[in-house]
């Protein structure tokens, strides 16, 4: 596979930045570089302040599991201040690369990194002062959320998993949109997270009803799929609590991640005989 050149900001800034997403993606970045299953592409470019930044994106192609891959997208990082899920993707990409069988039948379209400038100055907000998870499908002239939704709309993903920090909370949960069958992947995600952290059981989280940790509602703006795709993909919010330690939170997520690959590929294999 055609591999992209390494991760780089194109222009160098004279502001010190807080992180360094380079450093931040090198592992992936040398993964890539020898892989036959993950291809990394940093076409995706935009500029702030006259300083050119990379929308990251990876491709991990399982082996084969049937006539027609399964296009899931997993997305991080759209609020600068909420690195668990960054670095959760990272370890989920390096189990994969471990143990490819993991994502038989799949291609998975990896976001790390959704908000380069939130990340690299830590904060929720982009460098333009935008929260960028309000922003989706409201015409926004954000050159992140820009970039986002045209790969929403070329990929026409069968699922979307975003991974979030909750700093109000403190269980794992989760929102469930889209396909009707959601709801029985994000019940078995949130039972394999609850080896590592607690699930919320509140009757309301975040300002929503709330039902063993699962939310069927959500705000306006968030990254999701275009509005009038059909049929709808499974849409899955994961939210990991903020106290506990680092290792709990990136265990959590990756644990659910890989149980919503076994439910929904258990489904596409019943699902010829309902």
């Amino acid at each position: 596979m055609t591999i992209a050149a390494p991760y780089k900001t194109v222009v160098k800034s004279t502001r010190k930045a807080h992180r360094s997403i380079a450093e931040l993606l090198a592992p992936l970045e040398q993964i890539a570089a020898t892989s036959p299953n993950l291809v990394a592409n940093h076409d995706a470019r935009f500029e702030v302040d006259g300083e050119e930044y990379v929308l990251p994106r990876y491709l991990f192609v399982g082996p084969r599991g049937g006539d027609v891959p399964i296009r899931v997208g997993i997305f991080a990082g759209i609020h600068g201040d909420e690195p668990e899920g960054v670095h959760a993707l990272i370890q989920f990409i390096k189990l994969l690369e471990a143990k490819p069988e993991l994502a038989t039948g799949y291609y998975l379209s990896f976001y790390p990194v959704c908000n380069p400038t939130g990340f690299e100055d830590n904060t929720r907000h982009s460098r333009a002062g935008k929260d960028l998870n309000r922003e989706f499908w409201k015409n926004s002239p954000e050159p992140e959320v820009r970039l986002l939704q045209a790969e929403l709309v070329s990929r026409s993903f069968q699922g979307i998993i975003s991974l979030h920090t909750d700093d109000t909370s403190d269980g794992f949960y989760g929102f469930a949109h889209g396909a009707t069958l959601t709801k029985n992947l994000i019940a078995p995600a949130l039972t394999a997270a609850e080896k590592f952290l607690p699930r919320d059981e509140r009757p309301v989280i975040d300002g929503f009803r709330a039902r063993n940790g699962i939310i069927r509602e959500s705000y306006v703006g968030i990254l999701n799929a275009p509005p009038n795709i059909r049929p709808r993909p499974f849409e899955i919010i994961l939210e990991t609590p903020a106290a506990p330690p680092e290792y709990l939170k990136e265990l959590a997520f990756v644990s659910a991640l890989q149980t919503i690959l076994l439910e929904y590929h258990k489904f596409i294999a019943y699902a010829p005989n309902l």
